[in-house]
């Protein structure tokens, strides 16, 4: 049965641009959802230098073991989606089923398996019938195709009522490069890294070296800053490939100059795709933004903006249009960092509350 859309959905997936060196497949293979796409393909060129970031649980499933003992090799030549069962809590047959999975694309692709990067979502605990997966490999890869993003990002959905992509263009040096994205998720969300999925590709020619520190740094402004639930997934993974097809200058390191507007570009796809997670949230009914200003330091600002964001007093004030400035305050006085009581301002959309340690003459709530 199809979930009922979010009230904060968009209208429709935008268009995704194509990126040179990426090809998508994806299909029903009908092992949990009945006749709606459940698994991916995604095929990198050759020399596609590959970053990722992922779970900080404890518990991370089978395939998060494996992407990050292989994201050290800094090449992929695959990722591999499957939705509807996590492989997480699984033990040592999630490990087999996922190196099963590995070897098996690896094959069809002529790489090696440490190549391909696996990724689960859905039911922990349930075992992954990967031989039966790994049957539907070869009518992925005939039907891969540079266009194959929007079914890509509906493939791996779970729980969510939208599938979630984005695109955008930057320069290095005088030359065009592209990024696109997709991300699933709408349960567990909590920074590091909210409950979710996201594969990202661009045509860019940058090593895995400097790719990493970029990646890990957009991941900061984008998925680690964003909040439901207050939980935190066993899976989560984002992985960003760089297919190396575009012609510009030469980029060595993270800190090159020319790749200010890449950054950019990146951090702005990475922020919307957070953003589109938030507004799945499960029985999500409104999107807030928790901005904090004149803290001691970024990392104080972030911690604060959290304690407001996951206080579930606050959350209950927002669900209530009630306007209780006092909730912001204790969430503020809990986050354990530096804070002026006699100078805190509180603002809610866009009307001044309290300054000064009090409530503002003549406010009415």
């Amino acid at each position: 049965m199809a979930l009922k859309r979010s009230p904060l959905a968009p209208d429709a997936l935008p268009t995704l641009a194509p990126v040179a060196g990426v090809r998508l497949a994806s299909l029903a293979s009908n092992t949990r959802y009945k006749n709606r796409p459940d698994l991916l393909l995604m095929e990198l060129a050759a020399g596609t230098a590959v970053a990722g970031v992922f779970t900080r649980s404890l518990c991370p499933s089978a395939p998060v073991d494996w992407c990050r003992k292989n994201l050290p090799g800094g090449k992929g030549r695959a990722f591999l989606v499957n939705a509807g069962n996590a492989n997480a809590f699984t033990g040592k047959a999630g490990d087999k089923a996922v190196k099963t999975m590995a070897e098996a694309a690896a094959k069809l692709l002529n790489c090696k398996a440490r190549e391909v990067f696996p990724a689960s979502t859905g039911v922990i605990g349930q075992p992954l019938p990967a031989e039966t997966l790994a049957g539907f490999l070869p009518a992925l890869a005939k039907d891969l195709a540079e266009d194959g993003w929007a079914g890509a990002a509906a493939a791996i959905m779970t729980t969510d009522t939208y599938p979630k992509g984005a695109s955008a263009t930057a320069t290095i040096g005088e030359t065009t490069v592209t990024i696109t994205g997709i991300a699933k998720g709408s349960g567990m969300i909590a920074p590091d890294m909210a409950t979710m999925l996201a594969f990202v590709a661009t045509d860019a020619k940058i090593p895995a070296a400097a790719l990493q520190p970029i990646l890990k740094a957009a991941t900061d402004a984008s998925f680690n800053a964003i909040t439901v639930d207050g939980d935190t997934s066993t899976s989560d993974t984002l992985l960003l490939a760089a297919t190396g097809q575009a012609k510009h200058p030469r980029i060595v390191t993270a800190g090159d100059p020319r790749l200010r507007d890449f950054k950019r570009a990146l951090r702005e796809v990475l922020v919307e795709l957070a953003q589109l997670v938030v507004k799945d949230g499960e029985g999500a009914q409104k999107f807030v933004t928790v901005e904090v200003t004149g803290a001691a330091s970024k990392a104080a600002a972030r911690r604060i903006g959290l304690s407001i964001a996951n206080s579930p007093l606050v959350k209950t004030a927002i669900a209530g249009a009630d306007a209780n400035w006092g909730r912001v305050v204790m969430a503020v006085g809990k986050a354990g960092e530096k804070a002026d009581r006699d100078a805190i301002r509180v603002t809610i959309g866009g009307v001044l509350i309290a300054a000064e340690g009090a409530v503002v003459p003549g406010y009415d709530e």
